[in-house]
């Protein structure tokens, strides 16, 4: 797709002013997703249900995000792409108010509601970022909008669990709302300038849903760095919302610490991401350093099987930081890639195209993990089973020499 003659190359707020407002949004979308289950065993037992239950309610809003994250190349084509971020940011909102509703169903409402806001996100960011970085900054870049994801999980772990005991559960999710709501006003004044390159008329629905998953099984490269990101998201699902809950309920440590080691996790996600961005630019290319991030990953969920409240309290924070930057650090490598691999002008579709993938990881993984750990009564053995499939990952993307060649070209 080319630009309007009336569009410069690059949006006028360049690289590093995109870059703000959608690593704002990117954290403030991911925190409303976690602002729930990081005090699900706190919410639970008022519902009447059982810890595990929160598997239910983050698969309900990833089945939302696949959908919406489907018809976000149809949406920023013909919004824009900050039009389509402030909309997710206020469903987001909507959807934190319905969970703060002490009963299931509305509560379900609300995680559909989260999903929806959170699905358009990724694509609308990589839009804009197509356009205005580099070629050679392209994994540095990406990855460092999305440590958004971490950032947000680590603001979730680290004050919704302390607002719920000031405001009570739900004061805390609804305050979190009031603040995606402020962004979505905040972000208001750079639509002129980064949405001028949308066209009113585009087509929604329809074929449009369809063509972002046609476009990804129609290119291998793509269709194979999406079939990992199904794994890799199960993963990131079961440290990121299962943690607190199997670090509460398994070990029995109390709800505010559980949410401190969480942080510790999504720190170590937001270090990872930017770390692994660079080394993929300069050193590795992205198929080894998605490899490397595999097998790190894989020694990280044994481990975390076996964790133990005995372990020396610097043991347990290396690998909840080292589970968080492989688990949690691998996105802005694997969606810098995507938009490479993607035919010009078609990075926000082939990024729907994936996501919808990547977000079918966030649905069946969080509910195989909390079903499995409610018939044996633990999460350790879910943890312990994550390391296979990862492995097969592994192998596949040593088989997938595309990446590295393509990341040594600069992108040309």
């Amino acid at each position: 797709m080319s630009l309007p003659q009336t569009q410069p190359p690059h949006p006028p707020t360049g690289v590093w002013g995109t870059l703000t407002i959608t690593l704002a949004i990117q954290s403030m979308v991911a925190m409303a997703l976690l602002s729930l289950p990081v005090i699900a065993s706190e919410v639970a037992p008022q519902l009447g249900v059982a810890v595990s239950w929160v598997g239910g309610y983050v698969a309900l809003a990833y089945v939302a995000a696949m959908l919406s994250s489907l018809g976000s190349g149809a949406l920023v084509k013909r919004f824009g792409a900050i039009r389509a971020s402030q909309l997710g940011l206020l469903a987001c909102a909507a959807g934190l108010a319905l969970s703060a509703v002490p009963h299931v169903g509305v509560m379900a409402l609300g995680a559909l509601a989260v999903g929806m806001g959170y699905g358009p996100i990724t694509p609308a960011s990589s839009h804009l970022l197509a356009q205005s970085t580099p070629p050679h900054r392209m994994a540095l870049v990406f990855s460092l909008k999305q440590t958004g994801v971490p950032l947000g999980g680590l603001l979730a772990g680290a004050s919704v669990p302390g607002l719920s005991l000031w405001l009570g559960w739900s004061g805390a999710l609804l305050a979190v709302a009031a603040v995606s709501v402020v962004l979505a006003g905040v972000a208001q004044p750079l639509r002129a300038a980064l949405d001028a390159d949308r066209q009113p008329h585009a087509r929604l629905g329809g074929a449009a849903l369809s063509e972002p998953v046609r476009l990804v099984l129609g290119e291998p490269t793509l269709a194979r760095l999406a079939a990992c990101s199904f794994v890799f998201s199960a993963t990131q699902l079961a440290l990121t919302a299962y943690l607190s809950t199997f670090l509460t309920h398994d070990l029995g440590v109390g709800l505010v610490l559980a949410g401190l080691w969480l942080s510790w996790a999504q720190t170590g996600g937001v270090l990872g991401r930017v770390a692994w961005g660079y080394v993929a630019d300069r050193w590795l290319g992205p198929r080894w350093t998605l490899i490397g991030l595999a097998l790190l990953m894989a020694a990280c969920a044994l481990a975390t099987a076996n964790l133990q409240m005995s372990w020396p309290l610097w043991a347990i924070g290396v690998l909840l930081v080292a589970f968080g930057a492989s688990a949690v650090g691998w996105n802005g490598v694997y969606l810098s890639e995507v938009a490479r691999q993607a035919p010009t002008g078609l990075a926000s579709m082939a990024t729907g195209g994936t996501l919808a993938i990547t977000f079918m990881g966030n649905v069946f993984g969080p509910t195989a993990f909390g079903w499995l750990g409610a018939q044996v009564g633990h999460f350790r053995l879910g943890y312990a089973l994550l390391a296979a499939p990862i492995l097969v990952c592994a192998l596949l993307l040593w088989r997938t020499p595309a990446l590295g060649g393509l990341a040594r070209r600069g992108g040309s």
